[in-house]
């Protein structure tokens, strides 16, 4: 059920990509900031429970409709809605359009163009950048959304689908990870967006946290495999720590070995805050960077591969894994 199910996600997903805001995303905040204006009352206590309630309803909603319709209608409707759930929750459409945007741009030499699609989509000054800082950019905030858009809910959908728990794995993940931006200190307020206490704030970097260090290390070792083994388990021991986040690190220090890619710096601090300006004296090749070479346009179609490599590697396990337990 678990490769059928991720398979026929990915595909509909290619075909007929959900954009990244949709009713299910603003279901998502009013459903956040209702529990935050009931339940956070600022004590440790409150901000655990806010985030448990946040995620962990839903999350058991979903499984009792799955195990529902497994138990009553049959597999093949738990399946359709595993495959429904996958969707929204999985793909590579809800982010690769930035990507590529930015990529034409700088294929076509419109650097301008460039800085404006990146500032667009990280909600940063990118007006110093120069090309290959606007390129490390784009691929360290691309590998981070491959993970969390993909190989993050990959994970911990197969692994408790497995046991079975169903899509709610999937549902907790994406969950967590939302939380994880909408209640951040470095966000900025809006209308729908109420402060929140620090007890929030903290419980929920600490949930996420949690929550991603098997799937970040899963996905850097996913890329190690498929690419240059040795100097992306080098990256992860000796450069994951360059990095202001831990698990963020552990991934694209493997990805910088297993392409040879100088990445590091300043670049996911422009994340923390609107308000945030890039100081292109920060982000030259020194000593908080990767080895490896310069971020060129050309290392685009390798980091594009790398990713799909991983997909496909996935892939294959979880249906060798579906396969001994239908056999078995």
């Amino acid at each position: 059920m678990s490769f059928f199910s991720i398979f026929l996600a990915l595909v509909i997903e290619q075909v007929r990509p959900l954009s990244g805001v949709h009713f299910l995303h603003n279901s998502l905040r009013k459903w956040a900031t209702w529990v935050s204006r009931n339940v956070d009352a600022g004590h440790k206590t409150h901000g655990w429970l806010a985030w448990s309630v946040t995620v962990g309803v839903p999350s058991l909603l979903v499984l009792l409709v799955h195990w529902l319709l497994a138990l009553t209608l049959g597999w093949v409707f738990a399946v359709a809605w595993n495959v429904a759930l996958l969707y929204v929750t999985l793909g590579f459409r809800q982010f690769s359009h930035h990507f590529t945007d930015i990529r034409d741009a700088l294929e076509e030499g419109n650097e301008n163009l460039a800085r404006e699609l990146l500032a667009q989509w990280q909600q940063v000054d990118a007006s110093a950048l120069p090309r290959s800082e606007i390129v490390r950019h784009v691929i360290e905030h691309s590998v981070i959304d491959a993970h969390r858009h993909v190989f993050g809910v990959f994970f911990w959908y197969a692994v408790l689908s497995v046991i079975g728990l169903g899509p709610v794995g999937a549902v907790a993940y994406r969950f967590a990870e939302f939380t994880s931006r909408f209640w951040s200190t470095g966000s900025t307020p809006r209308q729908d967006s109420p402060m929140v206490s620090a007890s929030l704030t903290q419980a929920t970097a600490q949930a996420w946290q949690s929550l991603d260090w098997l799937p970040a290390r899963a996905t850097a070792l996913g890329f190690a495999i498929v690419g240059s083994f040795e100097d992306a388990m080098d990256g992860w021991r000796n450069h994951a720590q360059k990095f202001p986040n831990d698990n963020d690190g552990v991934i694209l220090a493997a990805t910088s070995g297993a392409i040879h890619i100088q990445l590091g710096g300043a670049t996911l601090k422009s994340t923390q805050s609107d308000d945030t300006e890039f100081d292109a004296s920060n982000l030259s090749s020194g000593s908080t960077s990767t080895p490896g070479r310069l971020p060129e346009v050309a290392h685009f179609a390798q980091v594009v591969g790398l990713v799909w490599r991983t997909v496909v590697m996935w892939l294959v396990l979880v249906a060798l894994l579906t396969l001994a337990n239908v056999l078995g």
